[in-house]
């Protein structure tokens, strides 16, 4: 059995997620903050546009971490926390940041979980959206 080593998201890496996920967003005339986290959950980079809403800040970083943990775009895991679902208790049965909202996506090199972004401040699908094309454009 062979491994192979993965190279981790890097500062770099991080920096040109977050340029990628601004210039989408401000082409789409939207004002959203971004929040990118390495595998470990750790914070590599943040921007929050200057008029961006202030909460947007929280629900990035929220939405960032819910997909890193959990390995998959927020906007896949929203019908999974509705009663019923199969995680209808998660949200409540951590004391952890999760967020089920769309706009947080795993991003993946070489089919290894390397870190997650987060998108907030526009709706939940332009977040997705914006999240996607960043992680798109770093591959």
């Amino acid at each position: 059995m062979s491994t192979t080593a993965v190279t981790p998201l890097t500062t770099a890496d991080a920096e040109a997620l977050v340029t990628a996920a601004v210039k989408d967003a401000e082409a789409a005339g939207l004002t959203v903050s971004v929040t990118v986290l390495d595998a470990g959950g750790h914070l590599l980079a943040f921007r929050r546009d200057d008029r961006a809403v202030l909460i947007s800040g929280e629900t990035s970083t929220r939405k960032a971490y819910t997909a890193l943990q959990l390995d998959a775009p927020t906007a896949d895991l929203v019908d999974a926390v509705q009663p019923g679902g199969l995680f209808h208790t998660l949200p409540t049965a951590l004391d952890r940041p999760l967020l089920f909202i769309a706009g947080g996506v795993p991003v993946r090199r070489d089919g290894r979980l390397i870190g997650s972004i987060g998108v907030g401040g526009g709706s939940p699908e332009q977040d997705h959206g914006i999240a996607t094309t960043a992680v798109r454009a770093l591959a």
